[in-house]
């Protein structure tokens, strides 16, 4: 384990959705008759689409047939599902991908922890502040921890670019150039999603800088706004400095099958010049059995007519909630960001509360639960966040208790 210089760095006893869930089971052991209704970690609740169970009984029948059994799949991934994903969600929105250029994992989860694997141990990486905490804590996994040190008047590796109200919680260019920047728009866990011209900015800075972008586009599938991009590669140039991570989870409701894939252009290098896609094939293959085959036909299904409409039908009920959720707090009083782009809602704890403070009055007095924002880093701090995957009467019924705290 490697010690960072900062408090926040130096790798917790637990992952912090771990933390909220065992402080949770700790409040129903000691309140049993306690009804929680949970909006803290973003899991979905709806039934996976039709089209996908119907694909996957296919599937599974497959595999009890001597003909079309299959064994180890393919590392990289099925043609099949490859070629879905660049055409349908790359290609149909005038993105340049390849089948080949598509590399299918368990989920973006393990994509965004095990990427950084194919860079060098002491590149400079920058991260949004509040950040999706798998980012950082992988990165001071792998030894590159810290921030600015006074003392030697040197920079460690990782550089925190702070997100908040007053900057439209659109991150500014760091002040030190680093070698690998993380992006997730729209964002984990404030909701709120970069404009064209905004990642379109990103890009140019990149390239110019000879940094790589991970761009994770998890929730691409609940942006409304035309002018929100769905994919970094909708962006000038960027296949010369963008990796992207997509999710199956949030969109489709992959959560219990596990299912993602990351995408690199092959002319991808770094700044020392080294063959990202080449790196990427090299560690995936070597470290990675695949997808297995019923769920990598699970994932077709999803392009089909009718996964499409399934899919887009389920998204639709979580924004609704979303909605309904926002204007509820800011009804309250509440300031409150997201939810219009995204499934999570991003709102100021009251009477200058901590995060941590405000998770505590929500589980006891009004049974509900949450994330704490400092979980997500110092610029999280007085802020929490909620989601919208729950049901629709669950999302009426904790509004309506917080509104009588």
């Amino acid at each position: 384990m490697f010690e960072a210089n900062s408090d926040y760095l130096k790798l917790p006893g637990s992952y912090l959705f771990s933390t909220v869930a065992k402080k949770t089971n700790a409040y129903i052991a000691a309140h049993p008759d306690a009804k929680i209704i949970r909006m803290g970690i973003g899991d979905v609740t709806q039934p996976l689409p039709p089209a996908v169970i119907k694909a996957l009984h296919k599937a599974v029948d497959e595999m009890g047939c001597a003909e079309t059994f299959r064994g180890y799949a393919p590392d990289l991934g099925y043609e099949f599902l490859r070629k879905a994903i660049a055409e349908n969600d790359y290609r149909a929105r005038g993105c340049n991908i390849a089948d080949d250029e598509v590399f299918i994992s368990d989920g973006a989860k393990s994509d965004s922890g095990n990427i950084q694997e194919i860079f060098e141990r002491d590149n400079v990486i920058a991260v949004t502040d509040p950040v999706y905490p798998v980012y950082v804590d992988s990165n001071v996994m792998a030894g590159r921890t810290g921030e600015y040190d006074a003392k030697t008047e040197k920079w460690s590796n990782v550089v925190y670019m702070p997100c908040t109200a007053e900057n439209g919680f659109c991150p500014a260019f760091p002040e030190r150039t680093p070698d690998v920047i993380y992006i997730c728009s729209p964002n984990n866990p404030t909701g709120m999603a970069l404009t064209k011209d905004q990642l379109q900015a990103w890009v140019d800075y990149a390239n110019k800088n000879g940094a790589v972008i991970i761009f994770d586009s998890a929730y691409e599938a609940y942006i409304h706004d035309d002018n929100v991009p769905h994919s970094v590669f909708e962006c000038d140039g960027s296949r010369t400095c963008a990796i992207e991570i997509k999710s199956f989870s949030k969109n489709a409701g992959f959560t219990g099958l596990r299912l993602g894939a990351t995408i690199i252009p092959k002319e991808l290098k770094d700044k020392d010049g080294h063959d990202l896609y080449s790196l990427w094939a090299r560690r995936h293959g070597t470290k990675y059995n695949g997808a297995p085959y019923i769920v990598q036909r699970a994932g077709e299904a999803c392009y089909t007519d009718e996964g499409k409409k399934e899919i887009k039908e389920m998204v639709g009920r979580y924004m609704h909630n979303a909605g309904f959720i926002k204007d509820s707090l800011a009804g309250m009083g509440y300031e409150v960001y997201g939810g219009v782009n995204s499934p999570y809602i991003w709102l100021k704890a009251p009477n200058g509360m901590t995060s941590w403070e405000f998770f505590d009055l929500l589980l006891d007095r009004a049974h509900v639960v949450g994330t704490p924002g400092s979980g997500f880093g110092p610029s999280g701090e007085h802020y929490f966040r909620l989601t919208s995957f729950g049901t629709y009467e669950n999302s009426v019924e904790a509004m309506e208790r917080i509104r009588k705290i």
